[in-house]
């Protein structure tokens, strides 16, 4: 029953990247159009249905929020991930301030970035692995390293 449930979360994630993907990059394409007013848009055309009418703001906002809504879906799955693992909810604080330090540590690089223009690269990176499976694949690995015996 562990093992079913690690396998469905794993699941999830990956179906939850590949939205992700889709969605993201299909907004990055339209938010590009907008903002510098392109003749053609390389968005999906069933993103740009989606999508059709909205100002420049309303598509960084709902690119924030997309963001925000897929971390949190990680930091969710990680979190039962964990449970599944360990068998308990003892690392869920610790995965919530993870995720929180790292969130806020992308958005200090972001803005410093205009200092520094190579943080922005760094800020980038770190909002990804809170959108993507790579915590969970680590919770994953911990759970197939052999557990120490007490004497």
């Amino acid at each position: 029953r562990r093992r079913i449930g690690i396998l469905l979360i794993l699941c999830v994630a990956l179906v939850l990247g590949a939205v992700r993907d889709f969605l993201l990059v299909n907004l990055n394409y339209q938010i590009d159009f907008v903002e510098h007013h392109r003749s053609v848009s390389y968005a999906h055309s069933l993103f740009r249905g989606w999508t059709e009418g909205l100002g420049l703001s309303a598509l960084v906002r709902l690119k924030w929020s997309l963001a925000v809504a897929m971390s949190a879906s990680m930091l969710a799955l990680s979190i039962g991930m964990a449970r599944l693992v360990f068998g308990d909810h003892r690392y869920r604080l610790v995965l919530v301030i993870g995720f929180a330090a790292v969130g806020l540590l992308a958005l200090v690089l972001h803005a410093l970035s205009a200092q520094l223009p190579p943080l922005y690269g760094v800020s980038v990176k770190l909002l990804h692995l809170l959108q993507y499976p790579v915590v969970l694949f680590l919770l994953w690995a911990a759970a197939l390293l052999p557990t120490r015996r007490s004497e």
